[in-house]
């Protein structure tokens, strides 16, 4: 009788035989793949060894981020910057020690003009920021300067619009629901939010994608939409609406859209209605007169040509024609899917639009009637604080509170395969998003970048954040030379 080892060594050792057999069959069907085929140059040259090289470079946008690149030299958001939120999500302190590693030589840091006497403890008040819409019938009042900015459901996974709505909620700001309509996971946070009507008209539009006013004014009837935002365009992708890939276009988000499943979902790049400054100022008065809340509009600029006539056709008109605010994104912002070409190369980024609409609000007397609300990677206190300096009354942030919700930029928005279960609904992945824990991971990091702004406004000797204005901010200009904003954007 056989040895029962021997037996097991001799299987072993045929599996292993198998084994190795089967890897030689498979580099021999990939090389005589390689060589017959036309499309890949270096897989034609070099053989399965080519097949690397596109492995390498995949990995290599995960390796750089933990082993090569910098603290402060990542794209979109450098280390720095994601560390911080992320210490602001678990609420720690944030402190460091040694000394910063922010070099503010370079040109554009944000030096902000600190004061020798600092507002005291008692002396500080709460920022009330301005009331939105006041001569609506329902006008708004946020209760902070901070909020989040539009993300859809379906861009989304359901545990994270749960969570965000939660987190929302408990922070007391409020949340835009993105373009893809209003969903029971918005509702069920309970926390204020903005209804955006993108192109497509998602949640508001008839069978011919043109707005039903019933189910405007429906979603109107719900206690927490407090707003509505008019949706031109925005900083991913001006001049094309928005792109959910059929693989995330499940059978719950094509019923809330009105959309087939499976199918992109692509929004036309323009309201069909819209083309022109006169028929921007009816469809948001129709909009206002249908809901009685306070409308406004998402825009991305480029020149000042066309807020001119913007301008002039709400003074012409008479102010009541006016939006109730206006939300400038800038070019660099965008957590969806766009074409490359439009995110690298179209918009102005924020930092040159925000002057430009601020001033001309200011030179034609809007501002006292438009509020005006800033977006663009505003994640951390001291780009907030420009913006506030700059004109802004409000600030909006989508990708900060990504972050908050444990997002590690692997840049999958689009593919289905987030691995964080942020923007994906592969039921596997999202399994890793407690909604319960990132709730508070959201609450934290809104109430602490309201608090840090508010800190950082004491130490320039305001009262509150409210009060940033041009001569509180320095911009560096060349290493060692900094100018005031007052200087570089003097007053209209």
């Amino acid at each position: 009788m056989l040895d029962p080892i021997f037996l097991i060594v001799r299987f072993l050792v045929f599996l292993l035989i198998f084994v190795i057999g089967l890897v030689l069959a498979y580099i021999l069907f990939m090389l005589v793949y390689d060589l017959s085929q036309t499309k890949d140059s270096i897989r034609r040259n070099f053989p399965v060894i080519g097949r690397f090289r596109h492995w390498f470079i995949h990995l290599g946008t995960f390796f750089r981020q933990y082993f090569f690149a910098m603290d402060r030299e990542e794209q979109p958001f450098n280390r720095a910057t994601r560390d911080w939120v992320t210490e602001k999500s678990y609420d720690r302190s944030g402190k460091i020690g040694f000394g910063s590693t922010n070099d503010l030589r370079v040109p554009g840091s944000i030096i902000f003009v600190n004061s020798p006497y600092p507002t005291l403890e008692e002396d500080r008040q709460e920022s009330l920021p301005r009331i939105i819409g006041p001569n609506v019938n329902k006008s708004y009042q946020p209760q902070h300067i901070v909020n989040m900015s539009g993300m859809s459901f379906g861009a989304l996974s359901k545990p994270a619009v749960r969570a965000l709505s939660s987190g929302a909620k408990k922070a007391g700001i409020w949340m835009n629901t993105g373009e893809g309509g209003l969903s029971p996971y918005h509702i069920e946070g309970g926390c204020d939010l903005v209804f955006q009507i993108g192109t497509a008209k998602f949640g508001v539009r008839d069978e011919n994608g043109k707005l039903n006013k019933s189910k405007l004014k429906k979603i109107a009837s719900h206690e927490n939409v407090k707003m509505f935002e008019l949706k031109l365009s925005q900083g991913a992708k001006p001049g094309k609406g928005g792109i959910l890939p059929g693989v995330k276009v499940n059978a719950e988000i094509a019923k809330i859209r009105g959309v087939p499943v499976s199918q992109d979902a692509i929004s036309p790049n323009r309201h069909k209605e819209i083309s022109n400054s006169e028929q921007l100022l009816d469809m948001l008065a129709k909009i206002r007169d249908i809901t009685n809340k306070p409308v406004g509009m998402k825009i991305v600029i480029s020149n000042s040509y066309y807020l001119e006539q913007l301008f002039d056709a709400i003074l012409r008109r008479g102010i009541e024609f006016a939006p109730d605010f206006i939300t400038l994104d800038g070019g660099e912002g965008g957590s969806g899917a766009a074409p490359q070409a439009l995110a690298d190369f179209v918009g102005l980024p924020l930092s040159e639009a925000l002057p430009i609409l601020a001033d001309m609000l200011a030179a034609s007397g809007l501002n006292k009637h438009i509020v005006l609300l800033a977006s663009g990677k505003l994640v951390t206190p001291d780009k907030i604080g420009w913006a506030l300096a700059m004109g802004a009354d409000y600030t909006l942030t989508a990708r900060g509170f990504m972050f908050a919700l444990g997002c590690i930029q692997s840049l999958q928005c689009h593919k289905d395969t987030c691995p964080t279960g942020i923007t994906t609904h592969n039921k596997r992945l999202q399994n890793g998003l407690v909604v319960e824990h990132k709730k508070d991971l959201v609450a934290n990091y809104a109430r602490n970048i309201n608090q840090e702004l508010e800190m950082i406004s004491h130490s320039c000797g305001l009262k509150s954040a409210a009060e940033f204005n041009r001569q509180s901010i320095r911009i560096v200009q060349t290493a060692g030379v900094s100018k005031l904003l007052s200087e570089l954007y003097p007053y209209p």
